[in-house]
């Protein structure tokens, strides 16, 4: 685990599954029809049980760039925040605006909910195409605007799913913070009960479809 602390709040990067966080909110990379799919989104469905699905029905549809809450069902969280970031499709689409949005909307329903933590995956840097070099960068710079506030959410954990995603976060992070201020990155050990992971237990490992 990395911590990065800005003013009064404090930036994960953790590589582990996301249903196993404990956190006020947890953050879907969910699809515009709200239909649940594979990766992530199939796994918080799986382990939140029917009740997410049940009212992601309800709401219809979330545009691309936006985002909706749901119960968190059996998930340790209060709420899911199903964010819906944009295919890639060659960078000349709108997609950096697209992918911000989706960041900026699951911080304010944070804050409308007083999600004093949130949990989050990279979004669409999956099976939408997003190249993570270039999704990182967007990702971070929304937690540190929004950690620069006094607004909630005050911790945020990006929880990544491959070694390759944790490194490109950690670099990203890096760079803005040599431009932007003067934050200051700590090691950290990866304690469950620094981070609200527990590692996951035999069986209970992701599927293979599950990567972010």
């Amino acid at each position: 685990m990395t911590e990065f602390h800005v003013g009064d709040g404090v930036l994960r990067l953790v590589q582990g599954d996301i249903t196993q966080v404990t956190a006020d909110a947890t953050v879907n990379a969910a699809n515009s029809a709200l239909a649940g799919g594979s990766g992530v989104d199939g796994a918080i469905h799986r382990a939140g049980g029917p009740s997410i699905m049940a009212e992601c029905r309800s709401l219809g549809r979330c545009p691309t760039g936006s985002a909706v809450v749901t119960t968190a069902g059996n998930l340790p969280a209060r709420v899911v925040i199903h964010a819906v970031a944009p295919v890639w499709r060659g960078g000349t689409q709108g997609e950096a605006e697209l992918l911000a949005s989706a960041y900026s909307e699951t911080f304010r329903l944070g804050a409308e909910r007083e999600a004093r933590s949130i949990a989050l995956p990279s979004l669409g840097t999956g099976a939408y195409g997003y190249p993570l070099e270039q999704a990182a960068p967007i990702a971070l710079r929304a937690a540190l605007d929004r950690l620069r506030t006094s607004r909630p959410p005050r911790h945020i954990t990006f929880v990544l799913w491959d070694n390759r995603t944790v490194t490109a976060y950690k670099q990203a992070v890096e760079d803005l913070l040599a431009t932007q201020g003067d934050d200051t990155p700590s090691e950290a050990s990866t304690r469950g009960d620094r981070t609200g992971t527990r590692r996951t237990q035999p069986g209970e490992e992701l599927r293979e479809g599950d990567r972010q």
